[in-house]
Order: structure tokens, then C-alpha cells, then sequence
């Protein structure tokens, strides 16, 4: 015979049971309820045993007492004028000779075999089971036995006679039992009803008041769950909003391009317009490699690896070093400290390449940027300086907008940089702070992150 895994019989068990909470309740309690009075009867059942065997066995023992010097030695029978349809064959006394003469038994026919142990002891006789106790006298052998069917009949009496109160109180015990449950289970309900009752586009926080403590995480759960769907949802709207405003100019120029040089009436002023077609071009693949970079940061959930935030600045370095180089700047990474961060790498070396990418391009030719990576504390702070124009105090929150373009006018851009570098800040719990570089008295971005324990 094959055995059959534990998995297949807890699965079984687990189909058998109703889905229902209110009924497994239900079904648990009642079940442990008919097993407490089934115990409690069994318990009673062997109690009431014990004191009846007791009681009679010393009621056997004062009657043969009693007929130490109540009987003569010829004594033969029984008494004169006893019918024996009378007789109580549960309660037999008989007497022996010491020579092995019967000479008295209480019932005709109820005899029992002589027995030598004397005291206690269990025989079968009569098709049962009788307790008999023997006593011998100088010149006789009492015997008095009884049918312990007589004492059984006797203990499940008084059993059934303690088991009656909770056999009145059971229906009021499982009334008890299912309000309990009911009144236990009625936040949930309620939660269930504000659910149903929702639109799909509504996702406020579900109310945990007086909710059990076993279902209040799953409901915090949940709205932490509609809070990160509502955060997507309205990650998306900006992305269709920003698409559908920030692509009209760029492609209602490239259309205008494109007739530029359908009307061009020679090779140069067909070249000027494919040069300015490729440029349109890439300022719109540009833009929307941005835009979705941006959307694909604020809708992104969490990743929570250890970062080498060091290496990570190095390999932007090394990701912005063609566009220094067309400009003719000096781009490094300053002395910088080991730092361990928690996040994203691909990410966090976008941020980087970010900063750096905006204090190239608003940076004059021939400029300098530096990148540097220190601890401070418990943090590790990131900071890119340039030596461009900066950004005047009261225009630096607004830098951070989608956008926003407050310096450097001939430079090319969409003004998404920064604003990609504080999504990503955000989603790493870093702060990104805008003051000037007294260094190269250009801008200095300094990004500061929670250390990652070691």
C-alpha cells in the first residue's frame, strides 16, 4: 500500500471545511464543546463507578459480617414461604461449611462456584461478571456477591444526572457561542460592505476602527497597497498629461522641419534642413526617453540591495565622459569615502548620470564638474558641483518642477533632469538640496541618503 503524502491529507481536510470564517468558527467551537461534555460524561461516568464500587463493596462487606453467628451448622436451604420469582439474583449471599458443604444460598439456583481466595475478587458466573466477597468463620465460609450490571446501571444513573444541566444549558451555550462569533466578525462585515460599496477609481484608506488586532494588519496592509495603486494611478496621469503637452511643440516642429525641406530649392538649404530635421529629431527621442524614465521611476516599487554608491558615480562618470569631452571639460570624481547605500544600482547610477548630464550641459566649454562621495554620520551624501552659471535662490524649488528651465537659455533641454533625479531620491528616501558651489561658483546638487547598515 502506498502512502499517501501528509500534503494530500492536510489538502483534503482543508476542502472538507466550509470557506466560511463564521462557520470553521462555529464548527470548531461546537466540536470542542461536545468534546468537553463527552469527556466531562466519561469523567463522571468513572467517578460515579469508583464511589458506587466503594459503597457497595463495603455494603457486601457489613452483610457478611452480619452473618458471622446468624446461621447454624446443619442449616440447609432457604427460609420457608420465599417465592422464587421474588428472588434478586443481583444480590447472592450464600454459606459454606469449612468441609465444602453449601448450606444457605438467597436465591434458588443463584449459587456460585466456591471460591478459596478470601476478600474481593471478580468471578463469571451466570453469563456476567459478579464481585464477590468471601469471608470464612470458625466453622463456616460467607460468601456475598453482586452483578456489577447492578453498579454499571447505577454509575451511568448518576453520570447522566450530572451531564443533565449542560444538556439544558447546550442550546443556550451554542446561542452564546454563535452571537459571540457574529458580534466577533461584525467589523469585518462592515469592512466587506465599504469595499463593495466602492467605485473602481476609489481608493481612500479603508477605517480599521475597532477592528480585532488579527485582521487590523491585513486592512493596513491594504490601504498601504491602495496607497502605492493610487501612486501609480496618478504617476500615470502626469506621464499622459506631460506626454500630451511637452510633444506638441517638439512635433509641430519637426513638422514645420519637414517642410523646410520639402521646399528646399537647392543642396545647401537641403542640408541646412536635414540638420535641423536630425536635430528636431533628437530633441523629441530625447524628450520622450525622459519622459518615460520619469514615469517608470515614480510608478517603480522599491528594491531594497546594498549599493556601492562609490562605484556607482564612477561608472556615470564613465557613462558622461563622450559629452565632456565634445565640450572640452574636466569632469572627475573627487576624494571620496567608501559609502553603502540601500536601493536600486540602475537607478541610483541614472540619478548620478542625471546631475552630471545637467552640469555639463548648462556648464560653459571648457568648464569643470566634479562628483564626490563622503560620509557623514549615519548618511552618505552624493554631491555634483559645476562651474556654470548657477541658479539664482529664489528659483531653486522651482528647478525641481517638470519642465523648469530658469538658467543657461541656449542650452538644449526639457527641464526633466532634475526633476528625474528627485523621483528617484524620493524613492530612496534621500533629499536633494539646490545651493551654490563655493568652489567652482557654479550650482552644487547635494543628494544625502540613510547609510546602509552593515
Amino acid at each position: 500500500m502506498k502512502n499517501v503524502p501528509t500534503t494530500s491529507w492536510r489538502s483534503a481536510l482543508q476542502s472538507m471545511l466550509p470557506r466560511s470564517l463564521r462557520m470553521r468558527l462555529l464548527m470548531f467551537l461546537l466540536a470542542a464543546i461536545v468534546l468537553a461534555g463527552a469527556v466531562q460524561g466519561a469523567l463522571a461516568y468513572r467517578g460515579a463507578l469508583d464511589e458506587a464500587d466503594a459503597l457497595f463493596d463495603y455494603h457486601m462487606q457489613q452483610t457478611a459480617l452480619a452473618l458471622r453467628s446468624g446461621l447454624p451448622v446443619d442449616a440447609q436451604g432457604l427460609g420457608p414461604g420465599l417465592d422464587p420469582e421474588d428472588e434478586n439474583h443481583e444480590f447472592i449471599v450464600q454459606v459454606w461449611t469449612n468441609e465444602g458443604l453449601r448450606i444457605f444460598e438467597s436465591a434458588v439456583g443463584a449459587a456460585l462456584p466456591q471460591i478459596a481466595v478470601l476478600g474481593f475478587t471478580n468471578v463469571q458466573a451466570r453469563g456476567g461478571t459478579y464481585r464477590v466477597f468471601s469471608m470464612q468463620t470458625r466453622s463456616q465460609v460467607i460468601q456475598v456477591a453482586q452483578n456489577m450490571a447492578a453498579r454499571r446501571d447505577m454509575a451511568r444513573s448518576l453520570a447522566l444526572r450530572t451531564l443533565a444541566p449542560l444538556a439544558i444549558m447546550a442550546p443556550l451555550l451554542v446561542l452564546a457561542v454563535w452571537w459571540g462569533v457574529s458580534r466577533s466578525l461584525a467589523p469585518v462585515e462592515r469592512v466587506r460592505r465599504q469595499l463593495a460599496k466602492r467605485q473602481a477609481d476609489d481608493l481612500s484608506p479603508v477605517s480599521d476602527a475597532q477592528l480585532p488586532d488579527e485582521v487590523q494588519p491585513l486592512v493596513s496592509e491594504l490601504n498601504l497597497l491602495f496607497e502605492r495603486v493610487q501612486h501609480a494611478f496618478e504617476a500615470q496621469q502626469h506621464f499622459v498629461a506631460d506626454a500630451a503637452h511637452e510633444l506638441r511643440s517638439p512635433l509641430a516642429a519637426l513638422r514645420l522641419q519637414l517642410q523646410g525641406l520639402q521646399r528646399a530649392g537647392d543642396d545647401a538649404a537641403r542640408a541646412a534642413a536635414i540638420e535641423r530635421l536630425s536635430a528636431g529629431i533628437e530633441r523629441a527621442t530625447r524628450l520622450v526617453e525622459q519622459l518615460l524614465t520619469l514615469a517608470r521611476q515614480e510608478a517603480s516599487t522599491a528594491v531594497n540591495d546594498p549599493v556601492d554608491l562609490r562605484a556607482t558615480a564612477q561608472l556615470a562618470l564613465a557613462d558622461v565622459a563622450p559629452a565632456a569631452q565634445a565640450r572640452g571639460m574636466d569632469v572627475g570624481q573627487l576624494e571620496s569615502d567608501a559609502a553603502t547605500v540601500t536601493g536600486n544600482a540602475e537607478a541610483l547610477r541614472m540619478l548620478a548620470r542625471n546631475l552630471l548630464d545637467n552640469a555639463i550641459k548648462y556648464s560653459p566649454p571648457g568648464g569643470q564638474v566634479d562628483l564626490q562621495v563622503r560620509r557623514d554620520g549615519d548618511h552618505a551624501v552624493l554631491t555634483v558641483e559645476d562651474s556654470g552659471p548657477g541658479i539664482a535662490p529664489e528659483h531653486r524649488e522651482r528647478a525641481m518642477q517638470r519642465f523648469v528651465r530658469v538658467t543657461a537659455d541656449g542650452a538644449p533641454g526639457s527641464g526633466l533632469g532634475l526633476a528625474i533625479v528627485q523621483a528617484i531620491a524620493q524613492g530612496h528616501g534621500a533629499t536633494v538640496a539646490l545651493d551654490s558651489s563655493a568652489r567652482l561658483g557654479g550650482l552644487r546638487v547635494t543628494v544625502r541618503f540613510a547609510a546602509a547598515k552593515p
